[in-house]
């Protein structure tokens, strides 16, 4: 049934995959099962956007779509065995840019996968992260954008937060749909990861988690 539930997902079937995902839950399947299927078809959605095959609304749909399926898969996470918590991450869109799929599906990932994460929303502006970094103290920033403005904006994130005397403090990394290692680069981050199983990795490794 995983993987009628992967085909669903990327194939924007919204009612047959969450009709799945409940019929799975009631059926007693691992809730990792159904994350596993999800991660697995939000991969294939990334790529088919790459591809020029889905555009805007469809990450939107499938977006919309992950929501849902968390909402499901709540109670019965909170059943589970506590997640061991591997750290903390602060997340947010950057200013001048308001696309918050990509960065939700992160957030969302980042947290079943361990990690405490505050995500700052969108449009967020520099002095809101230095903010967020001294009173949530996060070992990981997440620094989100889709639209080319965004790297001057990420750059100023960075800036900024070297300004006060932030940067040696967390690891920086940038993500969305222009990004890429040159950009890395140009704003300053430590990494870029290309999706979301890509920053969860990249936290990871920065924290010391197995």
């Amino acid at each position: 049934m995983s993987k009628q539930l992967v085909n669903a997902i990327a194939d924007m079937k919204e009612d047959e995959a969450l009709g799945l995902v409940r019929k799975m839950v009631e059926s007693g399947s691992d809730p990792s099962v159904i994350l596993d299927a999800t991660r697995e078809a939000m991969d294939i959605v990334g790529r088919r956007y790459e591809e020029g095959a889905y555009y805007l609304p469809e990450l939107m749909l499938a977006g919309e779509m992950l929501n849902e399926i968390a909402d499901i898969l709540k109670p019965e996470l909170a059943k589970m065995p506590e997640v061991k918590r591997h750290g903390k991450v602060l997340i947010g869109t950057v200013e001048g840019d308001i696309h918050d799929i990509g960065k939700n599906i992160v957030t969302f990932m980042l947290d079943v996968n361990g990690f405490d994460v505050l995500d700052l929303g969108v449009d967020v502006s520099p002095q809101k992260f230095v903010e967020a970094i001294q009173d949530f103290q996060p070992h990981v920033v997440g620094l989100s954008g889709f639209l080319t403005l965004a790297f001057d904006s990420m750059k100023e994130t960075v800036e900024a937060i070297s300004t006060a005397g932030l940067r040696d403090q967390v690891k920086i990394m940038i993500g969305g749909g222009q990004m890429d290692e040159g950009i890395k680069e140009y704003t300053g981050a430590d990494a870029y990861g290309k999706d979301a199983m890509a920053g969860v990795n990249l936290a990871r490794r920065w924290v010391g988690a197995k």
